[in-house]
Order: C-alpha cells, then structure tokens, then sequence
C-alpha cells in the first residue's frame, strides 16, 4: 500500500523534511518527500503507514505548524529507499512562511565554544531558528530564493546543509566564517573602520563610552547606547527627536533583567520564548537611566535574539537601551546604504552587515493584560503566521488596516495573513513604505485581491489609497466602521460564531454619524452591528490638537458639567488663551464631538494634574494606569439615561475626592463598572474588548472580574493587538458573507 500525504502549514526551514526522512528511515518505510509551493508532499510504501502519520502530528519539529493534511491511499509503484528530493516550484503559493526565530540554545552552546568553528560567528543559525521571512524573496523555501543566495557554502556547511541526520540540513541561511556574510564597523561620515571580529571589538569599546552606535539587526537596524548612562540616552533622544515615549530596554539574560526589574513567571516566559518579543515589565531597583521610560513604572525589555545581539551584551556589564532605527514616525532603516545615510546623523557609529534585509519588521511588543498575554505590536517573531477565520471567505482579500499602529492583511478561504508592523501612515515615507510591503506580500503569495476593504475613516491615507488601488484593479472597495472592525477582530481570532455584545473604547474612529466615536457598546454578528449604548459626546476643543493637549480635554469636561462657570476654576491656561478657546467651544469653531473614553483618560489625568500635554499618543492612560491600586474596589457615580452613558457624575465625584492619590483607581472602577452594567442591560453573554483602551491592565481586568462575575465570558484579543494594529483582521472578517 502506498500513502500519499499533503501538508499546507509551516513546515519549510523547521527541519521539518529531515524529520520525516529520519522517520521513515527508522520504520523501514520508502518514498519521498518534497517540498512544494503549498508546503510539502510525502509519498511512503510499507508497513505501520498509520502509525507514520500518527507519529508525523504528535512528534513533528517543535516550529512546525501543520494547517492541513490530507491522505489518498494508492497502488505502490515500488520504491526502493526513502529520500528527499528538489523542491518543486510550480503551483499555487499556500506554504507558510515561518517568521524570524531566536537563536536556539544548541547553536548558543557551539557560538561560545572556542573550539567549534562558529566560535563567536554573528550568523549562525541552523533549522530550529534564525532568519526566515526577513530573508525570503520568493517561495518555495530555498537559499536560491533567499538573500543568502550570493553566498557560496563552503565544504563543511554544504555537507551539512546536505545531511538529512545534521541540523543544519537545507537550512537555507547556513554559512559559517569562511563562507558566509561578516560585519563592518563604518564612523558616521561613511569611513571604513574596521571589520569582523575587530568591528565588534570597536562596538564594544564605543558602548562602554557611552557612544550611540547603529546596529543592523534581523528585521532592520537597532539605535543602541548604554541604558544607565543618563547623557547617552539623552543624545539619542535628542537625535531621534523622541521626548518621552519610552526606549525599549535589551538586558543580556533573566538575571541581569531581575536586577532592574521585577518581571512575572508568565513575563519571563514569554520574554525566553522563540519569538522573542519586547515585554512590559515593572521596574526593579537597579538604576536605569530616567530618560529610558520617563515617569513610567514599566519598561520595555527584551532578550538577545540574534547571534550578534548575544556577542555584544555578553561583553558589557551594563544593558542597552535598543531602539528603531530611524527618526521618530518614519520606518524603520533595512538597507546599509540608507543606514549610511539616515542614520549617520543619530548614531556615532555603525555596524553594517552584508546579509541583506528583503523586508523590514520592527520587533515585537507583548503587554500582559488580565493575566493574558496581549500583543501590543504585532511584527517580529509572529508575522506572517496566518490566523484561521471561523468561516470560508468567497473572494481573496486585502483589508489596509487603519491609519496609525498600521498592519494590512492578505486573505482567502479561512486564513489570514496579517502584516509585520508598518506604524503610524501619516508622512510621505510611511505611506511609501505601506505600498511597498503590500505590493511585496501580493507578489511573495502570488496574490491578486478581488475586494479590498478599508476604514470609512475619508481623510486616512490608508482609505485614500485603498480607493485608488480599487479603481485602478476595477474591484470593488468596502468601507468599515472602525469599531465594528475592532469588534470583529476580537471575534475572529477568538473563533466565535454567535452574535456578541462589543465594548470597543479608543482614542478616536469615524462614526456613522460624522462625529468621532470612542465609548462604544455595539451588538454584533459578521454582517452587521447595531450601536446600542455609547458614552455621552463632548466637544475637542481645538480637534487633533486636543489629543497632544489634555488640559483641552479637561476644559471642555468642565464646561459640560459647569457651562461658563468652569471658567472660574483654577486652570492651567493664561486668561486670553481661556477665553479664545472658550468662544472656539460655545460657538462650535473646530470642536468635533467625541464619544471617547480614551480622551476621558486625557482629560482625567489633567484634572488631577498629572499631566496637561501628551508628547506620544496613549501617554497620560498610562500615566493613570500607573497609579491604579488594585486594593481600591469603590467608584465612582455615573448615570444611563436612554442609550447614552453620562459620565459628568463620575467628574463631580472625582473634583470632590479629597483621597486624590485613590482617584485614579476609582475612575478605573467606574469604567469597569459603566462596561458591567451595560451588559446586564443587554444581556447577550459573549462580550468582546476591543480598542486601544483595552490595553489598559487594571481597566481590562476589573471589566473581566466583574463580567465573569455575573454570568458573562468575556472575551480579549491574544493574537492581534487590541489597538488599531488589529483592524486589519476586522476588516477581512467584515468580507465573510460577501454575496
């Protein structure tokens, strides 16, 4: 009998066909395995055919990821052995392109023995990680379609590259000193310094003086200097032009970590796993630089996971604030020749390699929230792993995702490929940089969309451009509403199929109705949603410039409650700018009304005089979010009249505190308690949270303990972030019902 077996998933460059081979070497079975454009095909005669297929799921390389698998039982035709054969390039591009994978702990072991002849080689790498989607130019996966194909193996790596029993067979970005690429050390003027080993050295030497040197990394190039050295992470925000927004933080292991913070088992975990992303931590007691995280009680930390990365912090003593490298607000720099150019007028140095960059990816962020793992930004280490919708798409699909923390999606049947983060589409380069990473997965996929899908959002770029995109394909172009996106998000990747009640609370999103929304409570199925409670609207005074201003929020809160009276507290505004801002509100000058409950943390953490500008978005809900105590269980008073929350209780509640340091905590609590009650007013028991609020840990968790609590399952986002980056997902799964 033979058995024939299709495999659609991720299961090129995990070692996955060695795997087979050795399997069926050691049950006396003979056949062959290849890999193709879908993923892999096996052919296998003999004996115990079921217990091979059995043990190919339950005993596969721990990387592997296996989507599909179909069997077809045939006639043997009279194999003699059991082989690998050349890969097959033609058919429909269906294989799963793995994402960039930390160094693992065999190849850790041999880059530090002095006796092996990777000793210290900043490319090692072998089937169980190193780089796969940053390197890859077309399917299937093969060195001659990656950028390791101008380098020629040596006789050692060949062999192994060609040994089914070594590690290292047919991994693709195998090399070693001799064969493969090496890194060089530039001065920013563009001078040659130094090279390989002696390059290193120089990076050394520059960190521990306190030196800013750019370092090109796996995905793109890390801005790095010393995170306990006050002057060194002030020049680099300077530089950057970066105020506030917190640097991320690279330690060397867990225990130089646990000496400046204090991370949870499940933090720890997440930050050793192979995907290696960014994780927020509370600070410890060791002494970073303030300017790392200013006014933050967590950090961004995250481990080596690079060969480079484990050579240069294995050699200091103290850790490295690493950080994108570009200015503030543009992508992230790939190309050495771009490095030289942009980057020259950031770092003092820069390390360059010549292994190049196919496609940029910022690292990743993972934020606990509610005792779960919440990703914050999407990238690195997880895309373009797809996300299996609960039902078929009738069309292929490409949804552009919102405008800022921007990912895009490709879609068919039940699978969704969502982007690597490509940021906030606001500027000429990041619109640039959107088309070409979109441009770039329809061509990795041989993908052509027969519907786009965007938000109705009219003045984002991503809406400006799908609308061009559709008419020049002659496609039709949907338009979704942000927090409906959101909403379906939360249901498709947590697979549910019944209608749900949304809580979707963000900073802003174009409404139905022309006005921003951002306190919403909507009924939802895949088809439609009905928006059936949300917070009661109040004026931005001044529209974009009351989010980088808070005390704006504040003033317009004060005069909904007050009217003109509020003009006789104590504010933080010269009276002639009070005035004109006053007149700009009673007569309706650039003031869009907003329903949101991220602005609400805005003008909050004003009226508590915490904070009355933002530098970065998202800043003064941390700021709050910071404070909350977990051992405050009261809240505040707020009223439901019709379909509308009126939160101008919760104010006069909070102006009457007179425990100012618990106010923060309570606000947290009434919005918990706001999301409880309109639940029990609703009660549909599925309820998802979406929106950038959602981010919120103490928010997020009391919502969850209170919903539970009375009956309900609450349901948070575990695969795609909670904020914009998210929508794209939403937006594929708005397209399933598609006639």
């Amino acid at each position: 009998m033979r058995m024939k077996i299709e495999i659609i998933g991720a299961v090129q460059g995990v070692g996955f066909r060695p795997f087979v081979y050795r399997l069926a070497k050691e049950m006396g079975l003979r056949g062959f395995i290849i890999n193709t454009p879908e993923g892999v095909r096996i052919e296998v005669e003999g004996e115990k055919l079921e217990e091979f297929l059995s043990l190919l799921q339950t005993q596969k390389p721990p990387l592997a990821r296996i989507y599909s698998l179909s069997v077809e039982y045939s006639h043997e035709v009279g194999y003699t052995d059991f082989e690998i054969r050349e890969s097959n390039a033609f058919g429909k591009r269906e294989a799963f392109i793995l994402p960039d994978i930390g160094t693992c702990e065999q190849c850790l072991i041999e880059l530090f023995n002095p006796k092996d002849r990777r000793y210290l080689y900043p490319f090692i790498n072998c089937t169980h990680c190193g780089p796969r989607f940053t390197i890859i130019e077309k399917l299937p996966y093969d060195r001659e379609n990656t950028t390791m194909k101008s380098f020629n193996m040596c006789e050692l790596c060949k062999k192994e590259y060609e040994n089914p029993e070594d590690r290292r067979f047919h991994a693709q970005p195998n090399a070693c000193p001799k064969c493969g690429p090496w890194v060089s050390l530039y001065d920013n003027k563009g001078s040659l310094l130094a090279e390989r080993e002696d390059a290193i050295l120089l990076v050394l030497k520059a960190l521990k003086e306190g030196k800013v040197v750019a370092v090109k990394g796996i995905g793109g190039f890390h801005l790095m200097c010393n995170a306990t050295e006050e002057e060194a992470v002030r020049t680099l925000r300077e530089r950057k032009r970066r105020k506030e927004k917190p640097f991320a933080v690279m330690f060397k292991d867990l225990d130089q970590l646990r000496t400046f913070a204090k991370p949870t088992p499940l933090e720890e975990a997440i930050l050793s796993s192979p995907e290696r992303p960014i994780v927020l931590v509370e600070r410890g007691s060791g002494t970073l630089s303030g300017a790392v995280a200013p006014g933050l009680k967590k950090i961004g930390a995250f481990l080596p996971y690079s060969p480079l990365h484990y050579i240069i912090t294995k050699n200091l003593d103290f850790p490295l604030v690493a950080t994108s490298g570009n200015y503030s607000e543009e992508p992230i720099v790939k190309d050495n020749a771009e490095a030289l150019e942009k980057l020259s007028q950031l770092a003092d140095l820069l390390l360059l390699h010549n292994r190049d960059i196919r496609r940029r990816c910022d690292d990743s962020v993972v934020k606990v929230v509610g005792g779960v793992p919440l990703p914050i930004r999407r990238s690195r280490g997880y895309a373009p792993l797809p996300i299996r919708l609960p039902y078929k798409l009738s069309k292929k699909v490409l949804a552009v995702g919102g405008m800022l923390k921007n990912t895009f999606a490709i879609a068919w049947e039940d699978r969704v490929f969502v982007s690597q983060h490509v940021g906030d589409v606001e500027n000429y380069q990041t619109l640039k940089s959107f088309e070409e990473m979109i441009l770039d997965f329809m061509e990795l996929y041989e993908f052509e969309p027969e519907v786009v899908v965007c938000d109705m959002h009219p003045r984002y770029e991503t809406t400006r451009w799908a609308k061009e995109f559709a008419e020049e394909k002659n496609i039709p172009l949907l338009k979704v509403q942000h927090h409906y996106s959101h909403i379906l998000s939360c249901m498709a990747e947590r697979g549910l199929k019944e209608r749900v009640l949304g809580i979707a609370w963000d900073g802003t999103g174009y409404g139905t109705d022309g006005t921003l929304w951002g306190g919403e409570f909507l009924i939802c199925d895949y088809k439609n949603f009905e928006r059936v409670y949300h917070f009661r609207p109040f004026r931005l005074i001044g529209g974009e410039k009351a989010v980088k201003e808070p005390r704006r929020v504040a003033l317009s809160i004060l005069l909904e409650v007050f009217g003109e009276q509020a003009l006789n507290l104590e504010l933080p505004f010269e009276e002639k700018e009070l005035n004109i801002l006053f007149i700009s509100w009673k007569k309706g000058i650039n003031v869009p009304l907003s329903s949101s409950v991220g602005r609400l943390f805005d003008g909050v953490c004003s009226l508590l005089g915490i904070r009355h500008y933002n530098s970065y978005e998202g800043q003064s809900a941390m700021a709050l979010e910071d404070l909350y105590d977990p051992s405050v269980k009261d809240h505040y008073s707020f009223e439901i009249e019709g379909n509308t929350v009126d939160w101008r209780p919760l104010i006069l509640d909070l102006l009457k505190d007179k425990s100012k340091e618990k106010a923060p905590s309570r606000f947290i609590n009434t919005l918990a308690k706001i999301a409880l009650e309109v639940a029990k007013r609703i009660e549909i028991k599925r309820v998802c949270l979406s929106g950038g609020v959602m981010q919120n840990n103490p928010l997020v968790s009391r919502i969850v303990e209170y919903l539970t609590g009375e009956g309900f399952k609450a349901y948070t986002h575990q695969k795609v972030p909670a904020n914009d980056g998210g929508l794209s997902l939403g937006q594929v799964a708005y397209s399933l019902f598609l006639d």
